[in-house]
C-alpha cells in the first residue's frame, strides 16, 4: 500500500512539474517567440545571416529598401540613401540600431499562431517608419558635409520625423569599416552622448524656477568673469546688469555658474534625473544611451557643470524629449520610430517631466532668446523657441555648435561638431529643416 501511495505521489509530482513547465513554455513563447523566430539560424528567412524578407517604407509611403534572397535593395537616389543610412542600416548590418536590425520581428511578420509560416507566401512584410525620408535629405544637406546630428519629433504624437547622423555612408555599397570615418556606424541621436554646452542652462533654469524664491526680482552683474574657489568662470563678453530673462538670452556663464553653486549639487542631481537626462528611452525596442553628470565636486567644477561643461554628457534624444516637454506644458509623447496611424495626440504615451507653470516660464524665456538674441527675422514664420549652445571639446579643436528647442508641434535638437558658436552654425541648419516641415504641412493642407 505504501508503495502505491509513493508511486501515486511521484506521478502527481511529475504531472505538476509538466503543467508548470508547459505554463513556463507558453509564457516564454508569448514573450520571446518573436526573438526565437528572428534568430539568425532560421534559414527560411535568412541567407548567410541576412534577412531575405521584409521592406521598409517612410511615413509618406516611399519604399526605402526591401530584402530578398539576393540581399538588401535600396531606393535608387544615392543622396536619399546616405541621408537615411542610420535609420535603414546597410548590407553588412553594421548599424545595430537601424530598422533592418532592430525591427527584425516586424520585418519577418511573426505572430504566435502562425509563427513565420506565412513568410513562405507573403515575403514582403512592410514596416512603415515615422521618418520622412525627404526631410532627412533636407537635414543631411543642412549639415553641409560636417559631422553631427539633426533630429526632430512631434512632441504630441511621438513620431520621430527626422533623424540624421554624420558621418554617413551609402548603405547600398559594400562598406569597409577600416576605410570609413570613426562614428560612421553610430546613430548619434540614439547611441551617443555629448557635452551640451549652454543648452544645459535650460536644466539649471528649471531648477532655479522651482527651488529658488524671488527669481522675478533676481539680478546679476556680469563683469566678464566670476570667481569661485579662487578660480574664474569666463564669459566671452561683459554682459553688465542682468535679470533672469537676460541671463538666459545672453547665455551668461557667470550668472548661471553662480546660480548652480547656490542651488547645490543635490538639487542639480535631482533635476537631471527628473528631466529624463539620466534615463534610457525605449524607442520601439531600441534603447538610447543614458546621460552622465558629475555634481559631487568642487564648487568651481559645479559652476562649469551648471553651464553644460565639466563632465556633462547628454544624450540627444533625451534632450529632444525635454524640449518637447517644455512645449507641452510639462509633458511630451514617448518617441517612436514605427508608424501607427491609430496613435494620435490623445492616445500617445506621455512622459511627464515638468510642472505646467515651470514649462510655461521656460517657454516664454526661450521665445525671448529668439527675439532678443538669435533674430526673429532669421526664422520667419516658425514662432521659434530655442536655446543655443557652444560646447568646448578637446584642445586645438573648435567647439561643437548646438541648437535645440521647438516650433509648433515639433521639438528638435541639432549639433554640428566643431561648428563654433551654436546660433551661427546649428541655428541655420535647424531653420532649414523646420522650414521644410512647414512647407510639407502647407502642401498637405
Amino acid at each position: 500500500m505504501k508503495k502505491l501511495e509513493g508511486r501515486a505521489f511521484l506521478c502527481l509530482t511529475l504531472a505538476m512539474m509538466l503543467v508548470i513547465g508547459l505554463g513556463v513554455f507558453i509564457y516564454k513563447l508569448a514573450t520571446d517567440g518573436g526573438d526565437w523566430a528572428s534568430f539568425y539560424a532560421n534559414q527560411h528567412i535568412y541567407e548567410n545571416g541576412k534577412l531575405t524578407v521584409g521592406a521598409i517604407y517612410d511615413r509618406t509611403g516611399l519604399r526605402l529598401m526591401n530584402n530578398d534572397e539576393d540581399g538588401s535593395h535600396y531606393v535608387d537616389d544615392t543622396e536619399l540613401r546616405k541621408a537615411n543610412f542610420h535609420v535603414l542600416g546597410d548590407k553588412g548590418n553594421n548599424v545595430p540600431t537601424a530598422a533592418n536590425n532592430a525591427f527584425r520581428k516586424d520585418m519577418i511578420g511573426y505572430n504566435i499562431v502562425s509563427g513565420t509560416n506565412d513568410t513562405l507566401w507573403k515575403r514582403n512584410r512592410r514596416v512603415t517608419l515615422t521618418i520622412d525620408a525627404e526631410l532627412n535629405r533636407t537635414a543631411y544637406k543642412a549639415l553641409s558635409g560636417q559631422d553631427g546630428f539633426i533630429s526632430v519629433y512631434n512632441w504630441k504624437t511621438g513620431d520621430i520625423v527626422c533623424m540624421v547622423s554624420a558621418p554617413t555612408a551609402d548603405p547600398a555599397a559594400d562598406l569597409d569599416g577600416s576605410k570609413l570615418k570613426t562614428g560612421t556606424f553610430m546613430n548619434k541621436v540614439i547611441s551617443a552622448t555629448y557635452a551640451p554646452g549652454s543648452t544645459f542652462k535650460l536644466v539649471t533654469t528649471a531648477a532655479a524656477i522651482e527651488e529658488m524664491e524671488g527669481m522675478d526680482q533676481w539680478s546679476f552683474r556680469c563683469t566678464g568673469e566670476h570667481e569661485i574657489d579662487g578660480e574664474k568662470i569666463i564669459c566671452p563678453y561683459v554682459h553688465g546688469e542682468l535679470d533672469f530673462y537676460d541671463a538666459l538670452a545672453k547665455s551668461c556663464n557667470c550668472a548661471y555658474a553662480s546660480l548652480t553653486v547656490e542651488l547645490g549639487s543635490d538639487v542639480m542631481k535631482e533635476y537631471v534625473k527628473k528631466l529624463g537626462l539620466t534615463s534610457q528611452y525605449n524607442v520601439d525596442g531600441i534603447t538610447t544611451a543614458a546621460g552622465k553628470f558629475n555634481f559631487d565636486t568642487y564648487d568651481i567644477n559645479l559652476g562649469w557643470a551648471g553651464i553644460g561643461q565639466f563632465e556633462d554628457q547628454v544624450n540627444p534624444l533625451a534632450m529632444m524629449v525635454y524640449m518637447g516637454a517644455i512645449a507641452g506644458d510639462g509633458s511630451a509623447a514617448q518617441p517612436r520610430l514605427i508608424y501607427d496611424e491609430k496613435i494620435s495626440e490623445s492616445s500617445a504615451e506621455k512622459v511627464d517631466l515638468l510642472s505646467g507653470g515651470t514649462a510655461r516660464q521656460i517657454k516664454d524665456m526661450m521665445r525671448n532668446n529668439v527675439i532678443e538674441t538669435y533674430g526673429e527675422e532669421n526664422y520667419k514664420g516658425l514662432e521659434l523657441h530655442a536655446k543655443s549652445g557652444t560646447a568646448e571639446t578637446a584642445l586645438g579643436r573648435k567647439p561643437n555648435s548646438w541648437f535645440c528647442g521647438f516650433s509648433g508641434d515639433y521639438a528638435f535638437v541639432v549639433c554640428i561638431e566643431e561648428g563654433g558658436y551654436g546660433s551661427q552654425a546649428a541655428g541655420p541648419a535647424a531653420g532649414k529643416v523646420l522650414e521644410k516641415i512647414n512647407e510639407t504641412i502647407e502642401q498637405i493642407q
